[in-house]
């Protein structure tokens, strides 16, 4: 898959994973790795579907009609990738920390539905149910951060409830923020997810 790699200077802290939203790009969220922990080592991950030349993780169907056979295949490739990053830069595989936004966040959550071993944590802003044709893992105390947005033209807010709910009843120790907000990333929620960061990371 088509990335970047930056090794941090704190080698101790997890590897941000980055994942953009459709149309982004393997750079798009490095502004927020900073924010969040600028001494981490940075993993940022361009989509391998392209949708009107607009790169995605997964194919969908309709808005938020997901692809599920090819959301599946995608989110196993995404995690057989990390096994091989893992292995050429040297980092531990288990200490990965997933930062995804809108699809991003869709395969992030999505990872954390197929594999408890996947991501040691997880921010979501503005995630969807992947699935739910799935009996989730064990997750239990795998810290998540999930930021949405209460006018999401998007994503109903039972929609975010909901896969908080399926996360947390699988045993993630799952936060919730809402902003008064659409679908677009906010200042505030970054620095919300920053001060989360920190308390569950460092």
């Amino acid at each position: 898959m088509k990335h970047i790699f930056k090794q941090g200077t704190d080698l101790n802290q997890p590897v941000l994973l980055l994942l953009h939203g459709t149309g982004g790009n393997e750079h798009d969220l490095l502004p927020l790795a900073e924010l969040l922990a600028p001494e981490a080592s940075v993993l940022g991950v361009r989509g391998n579907v392209s949708e009107n030349g607009m790169p995605r993780f997964f194919r969908r169907l309709a808005e938020g009609v997901f692809d599920e056979p090819d959301l599946i295949a995608r989110t196993h490739e995404l995690n057989a990738f990390l096994d091989a990053a893992a292995e050429e830069y040297g980092f531990d595989r288990r200490k990965v920390v997933a930062v995804g936004y809108s699809n991003g966040a869709n395969i992030a959550a999505s990872l954390l539905f197929h594999d408890a071993t996947s991501l040691q944590g997880a921010i979501l802003h503005h995630a969807m149910v992947p699935l739910r044709s799935l009996t989730l893992p064990d997750l239990t105390g795998i810290p998540v951060f999930m930021a949405s947005g209460t006018n999401d033209p998007i994503i109903p807010r039972q929609e975010s409830e909901e896969l908080g709910s399926l996360l947390a009843d699988a045993g993630a120790d799952v936060t919730m923020h809402w902003e008064n907000n659409g679908h677009q990333l906010t200042a505030a929620e970054v620095q919300t997810a920053a001060e989360w960061y920190a308390r569950k990371f460092r």
